[in-house]
Parts: C-alpha cells; sequence; structure tokens
C-alpha cells in the first residue's frame, strides 16, 4: 500500500493521482460508489482499498502508462485480490471491465456477522407482524376499524424496517433519537385529530404519511453519510429494489394463500378468517423489512433486473402519455378533477418521476447520451405537460367552487412536481446535447428530495387542522 496515497491525494497539479484530470476522478468515484453500496466493508476498509488502488495507479503513471490505462490495469491486479473488484467488473461489462478484471468466480467469503444480521433481522420482521395486531390488544378490529388502520398502516412496518437500517449503519445515538422523534410526529399525526369516517383529511394522510415516514426510513439507510448525494441517490436506488422484491414477495405470498385456502378447504376446514385476520396482514407487515434485507443482502440480482424494468417501461410509459396528450387535444375534453382523477393523475405523474429517478440511479455517469436519454427527455416533456393541464383544471375549480383539503393537496403537489420535472426537462435537454454533464440532473434530483418530505409532513400535520378536520 503507498503512503501518503489516500482518498484525497492528489498529483503534483493538485488534480488526482499523477496530475492528472476529472475522467480519472469519475472513475475513482464510481468504483468508490460502488464498494460502498456493498456494504461489506466499513468505511475504514474502503479507504484502506480506495488507497491501494490509488498507489498502483500512481505506479503505473510513473512506468508510463496513461491514466485511463493505469486505472483499469489496477483494478484488474486487485480483482485477483478482492472479489469486489470481479463483482464490479461482472456488472459493468459493457465498459471493458470484464476483460481486464473478471479472472474467474468464487463465492465471496461469507461474514462473521450474517448470523447475528439474520436474528435481527427476524427480530424486526417479527416485530412488525406484531404490530399489526397490537391494536387488537385496545379493542381495535382490523376488519372493521379502517379508519384507524388505514392512516396507521406504515406505522406498523416501517419504524422497524429504519431501525433494521439504522442497526446496518451503526447509527449513532443522535441519529435514532431523530428517528423515534420523526415516528412518534407520524403516530401523533395519524391518531391527535377527530377525524370523522368520511373525513378527506383521512385519505390525504393515509397517503402522505407513510411517504413522509419512508423519508424517514432514507434518513436511516443514509445515516452513515448523511450528506452525501451518492447516499441520497443509492437510497432511491434502494427504494427502486426494495418495491420491486416487496412485489415479488407479494406474488409469492398470493401463491401461498392459494395454497393453504385451497388444502384446508378440502379438508373441511374454513381459512378465511386466519389468512384475512393474521396470514395477509402480518405477513404484508414483515415483508416490508424482508424486502429491505433482501436489497441489502442480494443486490446484485436486483441490480440487472430493475434497470431493465425501467428500459421496458420508460416507452411504455412515454407511449401512454404521449397517446394521451393528443386525445386530449383532438377531443378537446377538460380534465376531470375530483378525488379519484386527482389521485390517479398524481400517481402517473409520481411514477413517470419514480422511473426517471431510478433511470438515473442505475445510469453510468462517463456513458454519453444516447437514445435512451433523448426517450427519457420525451417521457419528462409529456409528464411535464400533463402536470400544467392537470394545474389549470385545478387552479379553474378552486376559483369557480372554492378549495377543499383534497384540491389543496393535489395543487401543492402538482406545483411541487412542475418545478422538478420542469427543470429536469432542462438539464435533460442539456444532456441530451451534451452541453450538461450527468452530475448536474442527479445532483437536482438528490438536492430536491427532501422537498417531498417537507411538503408530506406539512398535509399530514397542517391540512386537517387549517381546513377544519374536513
Amino acid at each position: 500500500m503507498s503512503g501518503g496515497s489516500g482518498p484525497g491525494a492528489s498529483g503534483p497539479d493538485g488534480s488526482g493521482p499523477g496530475g492528472g484530470g476529472g475522467d480519472l476522478e469519475a472513475q475513482f468515484a464510481q468504483w468508490r460508489s460502488y464498494v460502498q453500496r456493498r456494504r461489506v466493508l466499513s468505511a475504514g476498509d474502503v479507504e484502506e482499498l480506495e488507497d491501494h488502488l490509488r498507489g498502483s495507479v500512481d505506479e503505473l503513471v510513473g512506468a508510463g502508462l496513461r491514466e485511463d490505462e493505469a486505472f483499469l490495469v489496477a483494478v484488474k491486479r486487485m480483482g485477483s485480490l478482492d472479489e469486489l473488484s470481479r463483482e464490479f467488473a461482472r456488472e459493468h461489462s459493457e465498459r471493458l471491465w470484464k476483460q481486464l478484471v473478471l479472472t474467474g468466480d468464487g463465492d465471496a467469503p461469507a461474514g462473521s456477522g450474517k448470523r447475528r444480521e439474520l436474528l435481527v433481522l427476524v427480530a424486526c420482521a417479527a416485530g412488525a407482524a406484531l404490530s399489526v395486531k397490537a391494536p387488537e390488544l385496545f379493542g381495535m378490529d382490523y376488519g372493521q376499524d379502517g379508519e384507524f388502520y388505514a392512516p396507521n398502516a406504515s406505522l406498523f412496518a416501517f419504524p422497524w424496517l429504519a431501525g433494521f437500517l439504522a442497526w446496518r449503519r451503526h447509527a449513532g445515538k443522535t441519529m435514532i433519537g431523530v428517528l423515534v422523534a420523526l415516528f412518534a410526529l407520524g403516530a401523533v399525526a395519524a391518531n391527535v385529530f377527530p377525524l370523522a369516517e368520511d373525513s378527506q383529511s383521512i385519505v390525504l394522510t393515509s397517503i402522505h404519511l407513510p411517504i413522509a415516514l419512508w423519508f424517514a426510513v432514507g434518513l436511516a439507510y443514509v445515516s452513515d453519510d448523511v450528506r452525501s448525494p451518492r447516499r441520497r441517490m443509492d437510497f432511491v436506488r434502494f427504494t427502486g429494489e426494495w418495491f420491486v422484491y416487496y412485489v415479488l414477495i407479494g406474488l409469492g405470498g398470493g401463491v401461498l394463500i392459494a395454497f393453504v385456502v385451497g388444502t384446508f378447504t378440502a379438508i373441511g376446514t374454513s381459512p378465511e378468517t386466519f389468512v384475512a385476520h393474521w396470514l395477509a396482514p402480518c405477513g404484508a407487515a414483515a415483508a416490508v423489512v424482508v424486502a429491505g434485507w433482501l436489497v441489502e443482502a442480494k443486490q446484485s440480482v436486483v441490480e440487472n433486473i430493475a434497470p431493465v424494468l425501467t428500459r421496458l417501461f420508460t416507452p411504455l410509459f412515454t407511449a401512454v402519455l404521449l397517446g394521451f396528450l393528443v386525445t386530449l387535444v383532438v377531443t378537446t375534453s377538460g380534465i376531470d378533477v375530483e378525488r379519484e382523477a386527482l389521485i390517479l393523475f398524481d400517481l402517473l405523474l409520481v411514477v413517470v418521476l419514480a422511473l426517471l429517478l431510478y433511470t438515473i440511479s442505475a445510469r453510468d455517469p462517463l456513458a454519453p447520451a444516447g437514445v435512451f436519454d433523448k426517450l427519457q427527455l420525451a417521457l419528462v416533456v409529456s409528464a411535464l405537460l400533463i402536470d400544467a393541464v392537470v394545474l389549470w383544471e385545478i387552479t379553474g375549480r378552486i376559483t369557480e367552487y372554492g378549495t377543499t383539503p383534497n384540491k389543496a393537496a393535489a395543487l401543492g403537489e402538482n406545483v411541487i412536481l412542475l418545478a422538478n420535472l420542469a427543470w429536469s426537462a432542462w438539464l435533460v435537454l442539456g444532456l441530451v446535447r451534451r452541453k450538461v454533464p450527468f452530475a448536474a440532473l442527479e445532483r437536482w434530483q438528490t438536492n430536491y428530495l427532501p422537498v417531498y418530505a417537507v411538503w408530506a409532513w406539512l398535509v399530514v400535520l397542517l391540512f386537517p387542522p387549517v381546513f377544519g378536520f374536513m
């Protein structure tokens, strides 16, 4: 290991190892980001590996190699010493890593803390499952008290997932205190207001509280480096992969329920009560934690699937949005801005934003703009136009008939989405024209994430009293 060439080391001109330019530092940043995402090594281990890699690059540059050649050769040498480099090469084969680094397959050594991690996982998953049944100790009924369970649903599982992630990140006492305070605030917001069963605020809380608390989960996820934009983007990637795993677990759970119902019915026993009151709700809550663990432990599997899904659904959603816009112009019909339609359009725009975010998180930051980036531009512009039309309709309806909690929430959300989509469209256009670096788009999205969290908390905490608990 070469002394004095740690992560912050630079060449004689201060531009990186060997005095090179930003391209080499970008490759180091990508390698470092990949290693950190694996969670196999501590921060000190990652620094030591990078120190070793930088020392090798310095030596090779001194021997006459160009910086890009020196970097690839240095990673090749590390590939024979460290499984992480080999795995990195496997996932980035399109960039010549596979040719230079992939020197064989070996099973990654099992960490000494795997058994302890499994025990913590089981404890957190069991805690989430039992949390669903805990309200019954106070006279609640899962099948009848929907006005209680709907706004509280995310409070059953998300704290346990956040706790598991905070444990894995070795979160400090201050961070743990912040997480406890956020979930306690969510519990107060879900239960303190005197809302009727048909109150619009119950629906708004049921939609926005999970969003607010998911950002609390994100805080636990990035607790090892809260200020890092890359860690925030890693959380975006985690969210997409968690969703994929949760859906897969849900599909498997559906098959399990079908077998339970079918087999027990065949012997004259009715399992519907057990399935409806125990298996389904407890399994759904526990799966939240298990899906998070799977993302952490099995990233290499989903990371090969999820980017493919984004490339499949991006053109499909683009076609749907463009078709909707053409139909809207041809028919000259207005948009229905009642509650169900507002929720539908907001969900559509959120899905578009999720596709954009996840595509950004999975994109090679060094790759030049291509056809898929142009498709992303078409998707974002289409969503931007639809958002503008929806905002126009909402503003007109509020001006004519007055506001309601649903319309006010939709107005705020669409304004927030409009700002994000508008600047994203500009940045993607610059990326396609090769006048804006990809890092600018990534930085914009990671810096904008807290805006959604703040808005969700405002809706949950302020809307009920402001609108008289409607």
